[in-house]
């Protein structure tokens, strides 16, 4: 982000004055709009759930100090502009709120004694719930994502321009009282972003109507023991500090050391990891992790790779371990490769490889305690299943780190075909700007985004599972399924993207989605589509297979059968056979049944009965019927329905 120096506070105007209880009435009357006003000046990169609070601070603040029972206080007065302006109350509480919210995003320095309003609000406080504002489209995201980019002062000309309404001149004069000293210059900078007052104005940027979710519910109780031990921890520490030889503290919060043998101390060694050159993939005929370049502005910040190397080998109880299914989580079998080490947002993050496993070490920039550790099993990944490592999680956007090959990334909603992709960089290092990542939905399901990267060979599609890689999205027969980005592919992923919800968090290594029938649909009601979707993991077990049913002009697949740890629809098993009860729209019901191509007849037997000779089978029935579906292939061998 580019800074610009906010200058010290000018002295005050010995002009008109306005009475502390009118501040006071004009911060209450416009509340809403003085918070929203913070929200937008302050840097986004402080996170949601932190901006919330401060912007709220920071508005609470700007009514001046004592005040007492009868203490006739009087400020100095803005000159206002019209309209609210006109108030010298409200005028004079804007400026405090755009100037603490312009220091607020100033960085620290060590030689100075930081400004209240650069740390942590002590009031509001939440304890166990993170807030953030309703979340927007993708105009909305990228706006943010642009003034982003701009440094404080440029921010906060912006927004008193396309939120307040002020003219050049009027901005110009309030800057200049919020000690920017160039505000020409910050005015010039604001108008490289198209003006969209509008979008200022949706509830994206509104920290008065808010969402609630909460922090580490499965740890608060483990929290709350280790609260009781810290006490003990610290004296122990005292004393440990005071002994002679080395101690534990530079490998953070790592526990003590269990082993001391020359394979265990070598991957603890930072001087030892494996260090790929920038080019190295460049002449390789490998397109794996093991030829991606060690990159990051901390890649050579010794101190925090030792912590990083340590808490893998001996994760402490402060440590958030978290494995996807069959991964291992134990200590390096010996020196890993470094992939990434840098600042993301708030944390400090290293990504490693050991030939078998990404691991992602994180820990808070503040100097906070506690950190993250989280593997991800990736043997064999190659090509796109090798192209992307998510390197930050925040309020519900996803960075990637992208593959050295990988030339272009994107986002798009897999839900809308027809609609653009938003440019996502990367950056030299390879690091994408936020996606806004597929929320965890507990009503209807509107929207599903993805990551789209482009290569040398080609466009990829991959979704956010929960995990540290995204799963690899393809199309077509199981022998030879496709890359799902062309348009063709990307409309016959769409009725079916909400039901990737159902493989979140599994190890899933790819989907593929497979159209192995068309079935003409009884009271000449068009065609239905049937598709196969198969997830499988990077463990081999596990695997999950849905039959869904799409009718004509439905805006999602309905799941007429699933399985797990089935062959079904894969490249060892490419048949599948399922059914459904349908009601067409003269009232009459039926049983539907489909199978791949290689299916000769089908027979239902049980509350509904009929056959036929050839892939699909429409039987009428009544409400509630249950059947069983039996199938013949061509070689003769026999196919049950899937369950």
């Amino acid at each position: 982000m580019q800074s610009q120096d906010v200058a010290p506070r000018p002295a005050p105007s010995s002009g008109p004055v306005v009475d502390v209880e009118q501040v006071e009435a004009a911060l209450v009357e416009h509340y809403p709009r003085l918070v929203r006003l913070a929200y937008l000046v302050l840097p986004p990169s402080l996170g949601r759930n932190r901006r919330v609070l401060t912007a709220h601070a920071l508005t609470q603040r700007a009514l001046p100090r004592g005040r007492t029972s009868g203490d006739a206080s009087v400020i100095p007065a803005q000159q206002g502009g019209g309209g609210r302006d006109s108030d010298p109350g409200y005028a004079f509480v804007r400026l405090q709120v755009v100037r603490t919210a312009l220091e607020a995003g100033l960085p620290l320095k060590r030689r100075a004694w930081p400004k209240r309003s650069q740390l942590p609000p002590l009031l509001p406080q939440v304890w166990g719930l993170r807030l953030f504002p309703r979340s927007g489209g993708a105009d909305e995201l990228a706006l943010d994502q642009r003034l982003s980019a701009l440094s404080g002062p440029a921010r906060a000309a912006y927004v008193l321009r396309g939120l307040e309404k002020l003219s050049d001149a009027h901005t110009r004069k309030v800057l200049t009282a919020a000690g920017v000293e160039d505000p020409g210059a910050a005015l010039t900078e604001a108008e490289g972003v198209e003006a969209q007052e509008s979008l200022l104005n949706s509830p994206e940027f509104d920290p008065c109507s808010l969402h609630a979710r909460p922090t580490d519910l499965m740890r608060r109780r483990q929290h709350m023991k280790a609260a009781l031990a810290a006490a003990a921890a610290v004296a122990v520490c005292g004393a440990l500090l005071g002994l002679p030889g080395d101690g534990w503290g530079p490998d953070g919060a790592a526990a003590p050391s269990y082993a001391q043998n020359p394979a265990a101390e070598a991957a603890l060694d930072p001087g030892k990891l494996t260090r790929v050159p920038a080019t190295a993939w460049e002449s390789s005929a490998r397109t794996d992790f093991s030829v991606w370049p060690a990159r990051g502005n901390l890649a050579g910040d010794t101190a925090l790779l030792r912590r990083a190397l340590a808490v893998w080998a001996r994760p402490g109880k402060s440590v958030q371990v978290s494995a996807t299914p069959g991964t291992p989580s134990g200590a390096p079998p010996g020196p890993p490769q470094l992939l990434y080490a840098g600042e993301v947002d708030q944390a400090r993050v290293v990504i490693l490889y050991d030939g078998l496993r990404i691991a992602r070490y994180a820990e808070p920039k503040d100097g906070t305690s506690g950190a993250a550790l989280d593997f991800a099993r990736v043997d064999g990944a190659t090509g796109a299943e090798a192209s992307a490592v998510v390197l930050d999680r925040a309020d519900g956007n996803v960075r990637y780190l992208t593959a050295p090959w990988v030339t272009k990334a994107a986002e798009r909603d897999l839900m809308k075909p027809n609609s653009g992709a938003m440019d996502l960089g990367p950056s030299a290092d390879g690091v994408t700007s936020p996606l806004a990542g597929p929320a965890q939905r507990t009503g209807t399901c509107t929207s599903w985004n993805v990551l789209q990267l482009k290569d040398g060979s080609g466009t990829h599609v991959l979704t956010d599972l929960g995990e540290l890689t995204p799963a690899r999205l393809t199309s077509g027969r199981p022998s030879a399924p496709h890359e799902a980005s062309t348009s063709e592919r990307l409309h016959g992923w769409a009725p079916f993207a909400c039901s990737l919800a159902s493989v979140r968090s599994q190890g899933v290594r790819s989907v593929n989605a497979w159209q192995y029938t068309r079935q003409p649909l009884p009271d000449a009601g068009g065609s239905a589509d049937w598709v196969c979707t198969r997830a499988d993991t990077w463990r081999g077990g596990g695997t999950r297979v849905l039959a869904q049913f799409h009718t004509p002009g439905g805006a999602y697949g309905a799941v007429a059968a699933k399985a797990e740890n089935s062959p079904a629809c894969g490249s060892r098993d490419p048949h599948v056979l399922a059914g459904v009860l349908w009601k067409s729209a003269a009232g009459s019901w039926y049983l539907l049944a489909a199978g791949s191509r290689d299916t000769e007849s089908i027979r239902a037997t049980g509350g509904a009965r009929g056959a036929s000779q050839g892939a699909l089978l429409a039987v009428p029935t009544k409400r509630g019927a249950q059947a069983d579906l039996k199938g013949t292939l061509s070689d003769g061998s026999s196919i049950d329905a899937l369950r």
